[in-house]
This record gives C-alpha cells, sequence and structure tokens, in this order.
C-alpha cells in the first residue's frame, strides 16, 4: 500500500511536467494521453485503498509514509509524510475520480485550443497539489498544498490569459485567497506555539492541555486554542469561498468549463471544509469558534442561495449553487456532525462535476454561448446531456423520498443534504436552529434555480442566433463518457454510502478519524421528528412547482415579479452588491494609496532627491563643459597654454 499512495501522489506531478516540459517535444495527443491516463491510473490505485481502509480491519484503518526529513530546525521537524487514514482515501476517491475524469472530458472539450499540453499540465499540477495537501501529515505539509491548488487554480483561470477579464479574475482569486491564507498562516502559527509540534498526531495528542491555555491580548483575556481555531477557518473561509470572502468564485467562471469542474465542484474549495474535518479535534474543544463556523456556514447556504435565482450565465448559476453547498457542508462540521459534511463533500463532487461538464457541453454546443436567456428547446440538440443535467439538478436539490424509520431513497444529494439538516435541528441550540432554517430556506431556493436552469435551457423555444442553433450538435464520446461515469455516481453514491458514512457503520467505516463526539450529534440527528425529515423536500418540491410555474405555465410571471420589486431584483442580481462595497472600501483607497506613493514617494522623492537628481545635476555640467567643446584647433591650443601656465604658477608658489 506504501507503493500504491506514492504512485496516486506522484503520477500527476510527472505527467504535468512532461506535458509541460516537453510539449513542443511530444505534440498535443501524446500529452493529453500521458496525463488522462496517469489520473486513470491514480483513480484505480485510490479505489483500491479506499477499499482497504474504509472497509479494512480496525488495526488497518490508518499509516503513514515517511518520505523523508523537509526540515529540522530548532525544536521544530517537519517531514515529508503521507497520512493515509479513511478521511484520506475518501478525498482521494473525491480527487482523483472528478480529475480523471475532467481530463478525459477535456480532450474533446479543448480540442480546438492552441496550447492544449500547457492546459493539460495545469490540470495535472493542479491535481498533484491537491494529493498534497489531503495527504498532508503536518500542518506545513497542508499549508504547501494548500499554496500550490491557490497558485494552479490562478494559472488555470487566468488560462486565456488574452482576455483581460480572465486575466482579471485570476488576479482576483489569488489576492483574496491570500486575505484568507495570511489568517491560516496565523493560526498555524498560534497552534505551534501552543503545541510545539506542527505534527498532527502531537498536536491532537496535546489538544486537551491547549484548550486551558489563555494569552492576554488589549486587556482581555482570551482562550488561546479559540483563537487558533479562528485564524485557521479565516483561511477556509477564503478557499472555501465562505461569505465576505466568496467574491472571488462566480468570477472564476472565466476559466475554461474544465476547470470550474475541477477547481469549483470537488476539489480546491473542498480544501476548507478537509481541513476543519481534519482538525475536528482542535474544533470539538472549541465551541466558539465552532459557533462562528456554524453562523458562516448556515449564512452562506442562504446568502449563495438567493443570489443563485437571478443569474442568467449557466455557469455562473452553478457556481452560487456551489457556494451555497459549501455553506451547508460547514454548518455541518460547525454543530459536529462532520461525517455528514465528508458525505455532502463526497456526494456533491459527482453531481457538482457533472452540473459543471453538461453546462460545458450545452456551451459546447451552442458555439461557447452561456447566457440562457439566449438559450430554450436545447434539449432535441443535445438529448443526453439534457437527461444527465436533470440527473444532477435533482440531485443538487436534494429530491427524494424519506422514510420516518430509514434512509429513504434518492438522488444522491437528498441523503447528504438532509442529514446535514437534520443534524443541525438534532444539536438543539440555538444556532443549530438557525442553520435548519436557513438550510430549509436554502433547499427551497436551490429547487427554484436549479429547475429554472432546466427550464430556461432546455424547454421552451430557442431564443439565440439561428445559426448557431443549425451547428449545435451533441458532444463527442469523450464528453459524455465522463458525463454517464458522475451521473451514475449522482444516482447511487448517497445510497450506497449512507449506512458507511452517517449510518449504522460510522464508526466501523470512519474509524478513529472522529471522535464519540460525533456518534452522539449523529444519533440525534436520526432521531428528530418526522417533520423535520419531511420539510426539506417539502420546500424542494415547493420550489420546483414555482419554477415550472415562472418559466413554462407562465413565463410572463418572471418579468412582471421583476418589474413589481424592481430593488429586491437588482439587490440579489448585483450579488448584495458585495462587489460595489469591497470595491469602495479597500480597492480604490489601495489604488489612490498606491498612486499617492507611486507620485509622492517614488517619483517626487526617491528619484527627484536620487537617481533622476544626480542624472540632472550631472547633465547641468555636462551642460556647462560642452561650451568648451568649439571644435576649433587653436581654442584647444588656447586651453592647453592656459593649463600648462596655471601648473607652473601651481609649483611655482608650492614651493
Amino acid at each position: 500500500m506504501d507503493l500504491a499512495i506514492k504512485l496516486i501522489v506522484l503520477l500527476p506531478l510527472v505527467a504535468a511536467a512532461i506535458a509541460g516540459l516537453f510539449c513542443r517535444v511530444i505534440g498535443d495527443r501524446p500529452a493529453q494521453i500521458v496525463t488522462t491516463a496517469a489520473l486513470l491510473i491514480s483513480a484505480a490505485l485510490s479505489v483500491f485503498l479506499f477499499a482497504k481502509i474504509g472497509f479494512g480491519p480496525e488495526n488497518a484503518k490508518a499509516f503513514t509514509v515517511r518520505l523523508f526529513t523537509w526540515f529540522d530546525s530548532g525544536t521544530l521537524d517537519v517531514a515529508w509524510s503521507l497520512r493515509v487514514d479513511t478521511l484520506t482515501v475518501v478525498m482521494l476517491i473525491v480527487v482523483t475520480g472528478v480529475s480523471s475524469m475532467v481530463h478525459l472530458y477535456s480532450i474533446g472539450y479543448m480540442a480546438e485550443d492552441p496550447s492544449i499540453p500547457r492546459f493539460m499540465s495545469y490540470l495535472s499540477l493542479f491535481t498533484f497539489f491537491m494529493l498534497m495537501l489531503v495527504t498532508s501529515d503536518n500542518l506545513v505539509q497542508l499549508f504547501f498544498g494548500w499554496e500550490g491548488v491557490g497558485l494552479a487554480s490562478y494559472l488555470l483561470i487566468g488560462f486565456w490569459y488574452e482576455k483581460k477579464s480572465a486575466n482579471d479574475a485570476a488576479m482576483k482569486a489569488f489576492i483574496v485567497n491570500r486575505v484568507g491564507d495570511f489568517g491560516f498562516a496565523l493560526g498555524i502559527f498560534a497552534v505551534f506555539m501552543l503545541s510545539g509540534s506542527v505534527g498532527f498526531a502531537d498536536i491532537f495528542a496535546k489538544a486537551p492541555e491547549m484548550a486551558k491555555m489563555r494569552f492576554s491580548f488589549l486587556g482581555m483575556d482570551v482562550p488561546a486554542l479559540e483563537a487558533a481555531c479562528l485564524l485557521l477557518f479565516v483561511g477556509a473561509m477564503g478557499k472555501s469561498a465562505q461569505l465576505f470572502l466568496h467574491t472571488w468564485l462566480p468570477d472564476a467562471m472565466e476559466g475554461p468549463t474544465p476547470v470550474s469542474a475541477l477547481i469549483h465542484a470537488a476539489t480546491m474549495v473542498t480544501a476548507g471544509v478537509f481541513m476543519l474535518c481534519r482538525l475536528s479535534p482542535l474544533f470539538e474543544l472549541a465551541p466558539v469558534a465552532s459557533t462562528v463556523v456554524t453562523l458562516i456556514g448556515a449564512s452562506t447556504a442562504f446568502f449563495a442561495a438567493t443570489i443563485g435565482i437571478t443569474q442568467f450565465d449557466i455557469k455562473r448559476v452553478i457556481a452560487y449553487s456551489t457556494c451555497s453547498q459549501l455553506g451547508y457542508m460547514f454548518f455541518a462540521a460547525g454543530v459536529g456532525a462532520y461525517p455528514a459534511a465528508m458525505f455532502h463533500l463526497t456526494t456533491h463532487a459527482f453531481f457538482k462535476a457533472l452540473l459543471f461538464l453538461c453546462a460545458g457541453s450545452v456551451i459546447h454546443a451552442l458555439h461557447h454561448e452561456q447566457d440562457m436567456r439566449k438559450m430554450g428547446g436545447v434539449r432535441v440538440k443535445v438529448p443526453q446531456t439534457y437527461w444527465l443535467m436533470w440527473i444532477g439538478n435533482l440531485a443538487l436539490a436534494g429530491i427524494g423520498i424519506p422514510y420516518i424509520l430509514g434512509e429513504g431513497i434518492g438522488f444522491a444529494g437528498f441523503y447528504s443534504k438532509d442529514m446535514m439538516i437534520e443534524a443541525a435541528y438534532g444539536v438543539h441550540t440555538s444556532i443549530g436552529l438557525y442553520a435548519f432554517w436557513m438550510g430549509v430556506i436554502a433547499a427551497f431556493l436551490t429547487a427554484f434555480y436549479s429547475t429554472r436552469q432546466m427550464f430556461m435551457t432546455f424547454h421552451g423555444t430557442y431564443r439565440g442566433d439561428h445559426h448557431t442553433w443549425d451547428h449545435a450538435h451533441e458532444s463527442p464520446p469523450t464528453m459524455l463518457i465522463p458525463l454517464y461515469v458522475l451521473g451514475v455516481g449522482a444516482l447511487l453514491s448517497g445510497y450506497l454510502g449512507y449506512q458507511w458514512f452517517v449510518g449504522h457503520h460510522w464508526h466501523e467505516f470512519w474509524g478513529p478519524v472522529f471522535s464519540k463526539t460525533t456518534g452522539e450529534v449523529l444519533h440525534h440527528a436520526h432521531e428528530v421528528p418526522a417533520w423535520v425529515k419531511l420539510l426539506p423536500l417539502v420546500f424542494a418540491l415547493a420550489g420546483i412547482a414555482l419554477s415550472y410555474l415562472y418559466y413554462i405555465a407562465k413565463p410572463a410571471l418572471a418579468e412582471a415579479t421583476v418589474k413589481r420589486f424592481p430593488g429586491i431584483h437588482d439587490f440579489l442580481y448585483n450579488k448584495w452588491y458585495f462587489d460595489e462595497l469591497y470595491d469602495a472600501i479597500f480597492v480604490k483607497p489601495a489604488l489612490r494609496l498606491g498612486r499617492f506613493f507611486w507620485k509622492k514617494g517614488d517619483v517626487a522623492t526617491i528619484d527627484g532627491l536620487g537617481p533622476d537628481n544626480i542624472a540632472a545635476r550631472a547633465q547641468d555640467v555636462a551642460g556647462v563643459l560642452m561650451r568648451f567643446q568649439s571644435g576649433y584647433l587653436y581654442h584647444y591650443a588656447f586651453a592647453m597654454l592656459v593649463g600648462v601656465a596655471a601648473l607652473v604658477t601651481y609649483f611655482m608658489f608650492a614651493r
């Protein structure tokens, strides 16, 4: 198994190096084959490890592969190790499974792009950094992967660097993530100061002692572990696009659609959820930090869903649904239902990647058109994409039939989303009830915008350019095969994983990853009243019915509602004006400050008194000396005579 985990992590890196460094030698198709084959092998090995670890005996639930000592300085000893437990192998399945399908899909989607090897290299490099993140055995290695996926996402979002909008989006994603990462780095420093180590095993062993530590800040007595966990959570907020640090996610849709599926469906944006679950022994001892996690997560689930109902870009609708679904995962982790958060992370990976790739299939068919107002009736042109996208959207809406005494039956999102909502209610706290109601309302909005997307795109009459319509066609097999694979996951992953992730066998599956407190949270979640189990489904069906009324039965209602409530519509359509607010508070003052330092500091002071001033004085002196350069021989002879006379006079009087 040691060899398997090494190959899983290193194969994408080797493939990225081959495709990126030797692209001019091997060409487009070999670059596609090498990178896709490497990811398919990694995915197959991940399935092997998942079966061995997840369903193996208790004494084989975890192991660590130490590669070498990274650096050793004083009391800080950081080894490069690969930690493998159930949490790791679940993430390996998600990362390599989705990434391999995205690689295969990209062969068809990017067929006409002039920079295919570079794109495939970036995809594989991103996957390597993500694998380093999920297999990390210490906080420093985790931070390495964390920053690596940030770098790779910058390259992928800005892949079409000829477009200014793509460059701006890449910069925005990079800068906003750096804000969160600054807090994350401070959190790592704090944990090291408290525990004297960055290794997870040592940190978790010392967690009870850390919970008792306090420090003084501005005259206040602050619990040290609470502060450290809050700082760590700031990093998760940036990476997972939670409220206040979410503004980069929708703009990141400027990248190619496979990038949206890889980064924003299953991998980079879920890194924050993974980090919280990995560090759950710390957050369980930090109730204030956990409350903040729940509050931000629940608010994000509602906030992003309200924006999703007004967007017209087919990819932005899915992007805001990602933001909302991540909110669900965070409030589940905040109330202590870490297995439920990981369960939804897994099911969400399948149906959200499916939705993004289906959207890419539609965009591919309509010659890169993304505005749903210019679509309609597209199902006759892309029938396979149509039915697969229905599967993804019904999984996103969480449609299923709940059994009051069992797990029920439905699409993948039904099992995991309902479990998170039930866990929030089951903890019987004020913040838990807040998360419960935000989750239920978000379920209504999710069902509305997901079916709205289907109706506007595939139903009714075509509203776009008829030349585009005449040439529209279904995607090639290289794009459809990943859709079918992910469609199977969107159908079955919830049913197959329910008992193991959050059901009766949860402890047998997860092993020592999560504490007994988690079991109590899951137990209370299973014992909630029947109306709690039914309410999310009722709200979801109501959202679908309202969407049908607005966009199929009486299409004029949508425009009439916008005219009736223009202020509310503009507020939601403009994303609660967060971009404008941040522009006024941060961007414009920073530009003014930068311009001041440039003009007054750099140009006027530093250059004015330094290099520019010296150069100007040298020029003045040169201008004076130029007057002696007349070009006449007798002037030079006279100057020499004056010079000789001056020297003779000097030596005469010097004696």
